[in-house]
C-alpha cells in the first residue's frame, strides 16, 4: 500500500486563482492536485470525480479547508467516512484537527460525524413538528394542484370510463402525475 498525498482545490469561479490553495498543498508534499472552477454547491465537479476515482487504499486526500469538498458539516461527514470505508485518509491544511491520519484527529472526525448526525435528527424532528402544526390548522404541505376544479371534474369522468391516465393528461394538458394526484387526493377525499 503506498501513501501518496493527493490534493484537491477548489475555487468558485474561473476568474478566482487557485494559487494559493496550491502552495499550500504544494508544501505539504501533495504529488498530484485535481482543481475545480465550480460552486461548491453544484454537483457538476469534474475534478472532483476524477480525484475520487485515482485515490487508492493508503492514500491520504489533502485540502486547503474542509469547505473545498463539502458544502455542510453532514455531507463532509458523508465524504470522509466514504474514504475511510476505501482505505484513503483525509487531512485539512488549515483545520489541523481534522486528520485521519492521526489518533486525535480520528477522534475529532467521529464527533464531528455523530454532531452531524445529530443535527440531521434534530431538523427532521423541527420538519415533522412544522408539518403536524400545519395541519392541525388545516394546512397540508406540497404543492397547489396545477388542475382546476373543471379539469378534476372531467378527469374522474374519463377515469370512470377506463381512460388511460395519459390519455387523460394529453386531453386535459397537464402531467401524467397531476392527473394521478388529483384522482387519488378525490378517492381518500370520498373514502374519508
Amino acid at each position: 500500500m503506498t501513501t501518496n498525498l493527493i490534493g484537491y482545490a477548489r475555487v468558485s469561479t474561473a476568474e478566482q486563482n487557485p494559487q494559493l490553495q496550491q502552495d499550500a498543498l504544494d508544501r505539504a508534499g501533495v504529488i498530484r492536485t485535481f482543481t475545480d472552477y465550480a460552486s461548491g454547491s453544484t454537483q457538476d465537479r469534474p475534478e472532483w470525480q476524477r480525484c475520487l476515482d485515482f485515490l487508492q487504499p493508503g492514500n491520504v486526500l489533502v485540502v486547503w479547508k474542509l469547505d473545498r469538498v463539502g458544502r455542510s458539516t453532514a455531507d463532509l461527514a458523508r465524504i470522509v467516512t466514504e474514504l475511510d470505508q476505501r482505505g484513503i485518509q483525509f487531512k485539512s491544511l488549515t483545520e489541523s484537527f481534522l486528520d485521519t491520519t492521526t489518533a486525535d484527529g480520528r477522534l475529532i472526525f467521529h464527533i464531528f460525524s455523530a454532531l452531524a448526525e445529530h443535527e440531521r435528527s434534530r431538523m427532521l424532528e423541527r420538519t415533522r413538528a412544522g408539518l403536524e402544526a400545519a395541519r392541525a390548522r388545516g394546512r397540508v404541505g406540497g404543492r397547489p394542484s396545477t388542475m382546476t376544479a373543471a379539469q378534476v371534474n372531467a378527469a374522474r369522468t374519463m377515469h370512470a370510463k377506463k381512460t388511460p391516465i395519459t390519455e387523460i393528461a394529453q386531453v386535459l394538458g397537464v402531467g401524467r402525475m397531476s392527473v394521478s394526484r388529483a384522482l387519488r387526493k378525490q378517492q381518500a377525499e370520498q373514502s374519508a
